[in-house]
């Protein structure tokens, strides 16, 4: 019984090695395992993804290509671009300037051909694109931000408010053609608004220079929680 046993076990190896030798694995090429062997199999799958580093990392992948889910896919994705962000991100700490691929490389233990094929390819990614809406998503929550700030007297923030709201009005770049800053004041054509000035207005007069920017410009949705 025992001899069977190890016979099987022999067997199921074997077949799975066979498989593992192929250039590429297909999902055909799955159907000739049982349920256990394709759990051993996954096994393997998952040993060798966590072990392999650089090159081999890349030839693993393309070997199994074809038997990869979306999900999983998109999990490595993921994880070679927080990889790479948080290698440049040290690496200019480090040296001050913009690494190399090479550097980038031995950093995360990604191969220098990964690591170029994802900078010129991620912007069209559509998980790099899921992220851009998420940061759009939270643009009312920092305009209502830098409004708060504005209204207390900050300058710099009332430009930018200024400015973000003239681009949201007219689906241009913001310019500063109108709207000027020179360290404490802002200057809207030829009116100049510092903030010494406004330390000096009433609060009748705050309040009315609050209604007009409701009045004329669109609000934000101000969100009750802190940032």
């Amino acid at each position: 019984m025992a001899k069977k046993s190890l016979q099987k076990f022999a067997d199921s190896e074997a077949k799975i090695n066979n498989i593992l030798k192929l250039e590429q694995i297909t999902p055909a090429d799955l159907k000739q395992l049982s349920e256990a062997e394709r759990t051993r199999f996954t096994e393997i799958l998952t040993e060798r993804a966590n072990r392999l580093k650089g090159t081999e990392r890349d030839k693993f992948y393309e070997q199994t290509d074809l038997i990869t889910t979306d999900c999983i896919k998109n999990q490595l994705w993921e994880s070679n671009h927080n990889q790479i962000t948080y290698a440049i991100s040290i690496l200019i700490q480090e040296h001050g300037r913009m690494p190399s691929k090479t550097e980038i490389a031995n950093k995360t233990e990604l191969s220098r051909p990964t690591i170029y094929k994802h900078l010129k390819e991620y912007t069209n990614h559509p998980l790099y694109l899921a992220q851009i809406e998420q940061f759009k998503f939270m643009t009312a929550k920092v305009l209502a931000k830098v409004f708060s700030f504005a209204m207390n007297g900050d300058m710099g923030a009332a430009k930018l408010y200024f400015n973000i709201m003239g681009s949201m009005n007219s689906g241009q770049t913001p310019s500063t053609t109108l709207i000027q800053n020179q360290n404490n004041y802002i200057q809207i054509n030829g009116t100049v608004l510092s903030q010494e000035a406004i330390k000096h207005l009433s609060p009748a007069q705050l309040s009315t220079i609050e209604t007009i920017l409701k009045t004329v410009l669109p609000q934000p949705e101000v969100l009750n929680d802190e940032m």
